[in-house]
């Protein structure tokens, strides 16, 4: 895998595990923090169901030594959630029933990584 793939790969799994793990332990604030206060009432499961995959899909990407292969199913896999969770952020900002201090921040976030992604990834 190409050292700059794997250095994008390695930071979007990353930060999609530490957002994991804090919407398993906090749901509330994270939902709060995307979102706004009034849809910190959402179900706590749901959000924590949404952590575990998140968890799961950042540790199946993330780097596990310098030889390695995560071939391109992790590629693909991250790609595709940083795409999908980039246009479902946008969605609920645009639709102006939920708006945190994080929304347009994670928007933004989400759709420099999947460029980055792109790039890494084409250039393999």
């Amino acid at each position: 895998m190409h050292d700059g793939l794997r250095k994008v790969l390695g930071f979007a799994a990353i930060f999609e595990v530490a957002t994991g793990l804090l919407l398993i332990f906090d749901p509330a604030l994270v939902v709060a923090l995307l979102l706004g206060p009034d849809a910190a009432s959402l179900d706590v499961l749901l959000g924590r169901f949404l952590g575990i995959a998140l968890l799961a899909l950042g540790v199946a990407c993330l780097p596990v030594g310098h030889r390695a292969q995560h071939g391109s199913r992790a590629i693909q896999g991250m790609l595709a959630y940083t795409v999908l969770v980039t246009l479902f952020l946008a969605y609920v900002g645009i639709g102006g029933h939920f708006e945190g201090p994080l929304l347009w921040p994670g928007v933004v976030l989400h759709a420099a990584v999947t460029l980055l992604l792109l790039w890494a990834w084409r250039s393999e």
